[in-house]
């Protein structure tokens, strides 16, 4: 077996994975116009991809173990592949959301089973090094999805976004069944907790489905809105009571007994919710509203992982020797600070100014998820650590699209109350009819009020992003306070 061979192969399905993570944000535009659908119901194409992974990723490690590794992983990235061509292909929203279930769900086991693989390579003395190169690919994709996805979507198809997967991951697939050949794991006979599943299964779509539906229906006044609120409600409860009891719970509850554990799940969520919200929104206000291109939304949003990219190795190296509630500090208050200064945005804003607060908020970013993994599972003891990291992972996963189904509803609601209190004000009298009026060569009433609607709905979203920038920097402050309540020493128990 040759490890360089080997590394590539897995290094490069981590990068695929995390690139279609970040790389379909800056085309939600062009796929909802070009299906027949608003923005916020091309947001589903994030969301529903972001449930089901949530789901698969807590499952990974049984799957894994009960019918091996390297076939799991091969399984998965075949079928990632295949259903990504069909996203790519998909002629309606509906096909593609339920291709972008498919995908979300094998799309679960290849961040952790690659890195499994990779650890499993390397002798003890060189596993260092190899995590920091699979690293590397978890911080450079979402500097170039971005700009992957905006310049593919300008000059090709949406659908290439999909199709881009096609060929790494036919690289991944022959490298893996050259490398990985004759290196299965051992399989054992593993019980599974169904109705636990079931019940999961129920309460996360439902309440999914309900925050994607919500606005489009008038939230409580729809019944299909109440019956998905009641199906989430009581099968959240009856997950709650059936796992206390089950000696192979999907969600192992007894870990939040640890105040580490709870702590930091708690900080990871909520920060996570707020940025990858945030990762969204930025490219939709400004396709939607500044008239940009996804090619130019995307290098203005791609800043932002150029800091990780320098910072995360040696945050790794070194975040043994301080105390890790001061890098999470650290970065919970560049992100209060960069939103802050977001909600100073107006519709004359420049590129630059769009630009760099993604890049001080990546110094940030790279001392967010590695001091709050440490945090979490710093007193997990050993033998329930796949639990805790399964859980973690799938409640930051959840954060993220629940994030972004909160964000998008929120941000149309607050715009249309900034637009109804703009117009409000607005009478052939004022100032801006008169000039608006003149600038149209004295151009009549209606056609004044038209230009004057269409400048008051792109201030209203200016202003919507901004008070939602203004509770998230808020929220970051408070964040400060929670992870301090966390306690050292937080070196992960042998």
């Amino acid at each position: 077996m040759n490890r360089v061979w080997a590394t590539i192969a897995l290094a490069l399905a981590t990068f695929m994975q995390v690139l279609d993570t970040t790389i379909t944000n800056v085309a939600v535009p062009s796929i909802a116009g070009d299906l027949g659908a608003s923005v916020t119901e091309g947001t589903w194409v994030i969301t529903s991809f972001g449930v089901s992974n949530a789901i698969s990723v807590l499952l990974a490690g049984w799957v894994a173990r009960r019918f091996g590794e390297v076939r799991v992983f091969m399984v998965a990235t075949i079928g990632f592949v295949t259903t990504s061509f069909l996203s790519g292909i998909s002629p309606t929203l509906d096909i593609l959301i339920f291709c972008r279930v498919l995908q979300g769900a094998l799309a679960g086991p290849l961040i952790p089973l690659s890195q499994s693989l990779l650890l499993a390579t390397y002798p003890k003395e060189k596993q260092g090094l190899a995590l920091a190169l699979w690293a590397m690919m978890v911080v450079i994709a979402p500097i170039c999805g971005p700009i992957f996805g905006g310049w593919i979507t300008d000059n090709w198809v949406w659908g290439g976004i999909f199709f881009i997967n096609v060929p790494i991951g036919a690289l991944v697939i022959g490298l893996s069944a050259w490398q990985l050949k004759g290196r299965e794991t051992p399989t054992e006979q593993l019980p599974v907790d169904r109705v636990g599943l079931a019940l999961l299964v129920l309460a996360v779509s439902a309440l999914q489905v309900m925050l994607d539906l919500g606005n489009q229906k008038d939230w409580f006044n729809s019944g299909e809105i109440i019956a998905l609120a009641l199906v989430a409600a009581v099968c959240g409860v009856a997950l709650l009571i059936w796992e206390r009891d089950e000696p192979y719970p999907v969600l192992d509850l007894d870990l939040f007994r640890d105040r580490n554990f709870t702590v930091g799940v708690l900080c990871t969520s909520l920060g996570f919710l707020m940025y990858f919200g945030s990762v969204l929104l930025l490219p939709l206000l400004m396709q939607e509203n500044l008239g940009y291109t996804a090619t130019l939304a995307g290098l203005a949003t791609a800043p932002i992982g150029l800091m990780p990219v320098l910072l995360a190795p040696l945050i790794g190296r070194y975040a043994n020797r301080v105390d890790l509630r001061y890098l999470v500090t650290f970065a919970f208050a560049v992100f209060a600070v960069c939103f802050y200064w977001r909600t100073h945005y107006t519709p004359a804003i420049s590129f630059g100014w769009l630009a760099w607060p993604q890049f001080v908020q990546g110094v940030g970013l790279a001392c967010f998820l590695i001091p709050l993994t440490t945090i979490t599972l710093s007193r997990v003891p050993p033998e329930r650590m796949a639990s805790a990291a399964s859980m973690s992972n799938f409640l930051r996963t959840m954060s993220g699209s629940v994030g972004v189904s909160l964000l998008t509803t929120w941000w149309d609601n607050l715009a249309t109350v900034h637009h109804s209190d703009l117009t409000d004000k607005v009478s052939r009298y004022d100032a801006l009819w008169r000039e608006q009026g003149a600038a149209l060569g004295g151009a009549t009433s209606p056609q004044a009020l038209a230009e004057v609607n269409q400048q008051a709905t792109q201030l209203a979203y200016f202003m919507s992003a901004g008070d939602i920038f203004w509770l998230f920097s808020i929220l970051f402050l408070l964040l400060i306070v929670l992870v301090w309540f966390a306690r050292p020493p937080f070196a992960a128990k042998e």
